[in-house]
């Protein structure tokens, strides 16, 4: 196991490490905001520069971000790896950088942004797990949450690129939790209907009627850090209370 080689300024040995993606906006950077109140370190990325910028300036030393498109393997890889020679593996994975496709029917959806949705929704998932997970194995701990959707168990008319990819992440999610071993977990999470703006996209007037995403992260982050090794396999959907 690699030994810790950044000075830990946060809170003493209950403190987590936890990794996520997509952590500059949306649920992202509420459950950034809430583990950091918390005391636990998120090593996250974004695809925003400027916006990873305002994260390093507005959270000091005590966590790590980079400028990463999880879509390109060789950026996670390169994130990964600086990572890790930073910090012991981390407790947790939240891959929960997604986008969303215009709404339109599927064979109105050109070729290229249903090539995006594919490569961030899904691709992206692979290739975070591809670089973090063997270290979680050397230690032999570890859980990752991929995020999934109401739209991964369920369709709408419009939203056929992303009900593919999230229906994707479910099986994905599954089979992993086949290969893992003793120890670590991997489980689908639904984290419900909340109002982002990847649901403003979809749904500009009724969005504002769910739940805000601070809200959320405030009730479902403490339920995240207490998954363990017992929920490999999980199909899930976030606590409503």
């Amino acid at each position: 196991m690699r030994t810790r080689t950044h000075p830990d300024p946060l809170h003493g040995p209950a403190s987590k490490t936890i990794v996520i993606t997509g952590v500059t906006r949306g649920l992202g950077r509420a459950m950034l905001e809430e583990f950091h109140r918390l005391g636990h370190r998120v090593l996250g990325c974004a695809r925003s520069r400027g916006d990873v910028d305002v994260l390093r300036r507005d959270f000091g030393t005590g966590h790590w971000f980079d400028t990463v498109n999880v879509a390109e393997d060789e950026q996670v890889q390169r994130w990964a790896r600086h990572v890790l020679a930073e910090f012991e593996p981390p407790d947790l994975v939240l891959n929960n950088a997604a986008v969303m496709n215009d709404v339109r029917p599927l064979w109105q959806v050109p070729a290229e942004e249903f090539a995006q949705v594919l490569d961030v929704n899904l691709k992206g998932v692979a290739n975070v797990i591809r670089h973090f997970v063997p270290a979680m194995m050397v230690r032999g701990s570890g859980v990752i949450v991929n995020f999934s959707s109401g739209w991964g168990r369920s369709t709408d008319p419009g939203v056929a690129p992303y009900c593919a990819t999230k229906w994707a992440v479910e099986g994905l999610t599954r089979a992993l939790a086949q290969e893992l071993p003793p120890g670590l977990a991997a489980l689908a999470l639904n984290p419900g209907v909340i109002n982002t703006d990847m649901l403003r996209q979809c749904w500009p007037e009724q969005a504002r009627a769910f739940e805000d995403p601070h809200r959320w992260a405030r009730r479902v982050v403490p339920w995240l850090l207490s998954l363990d090794a017992t929920a490999n396999g999980a199909v899930l959907t976030a606590p409503t209370h």
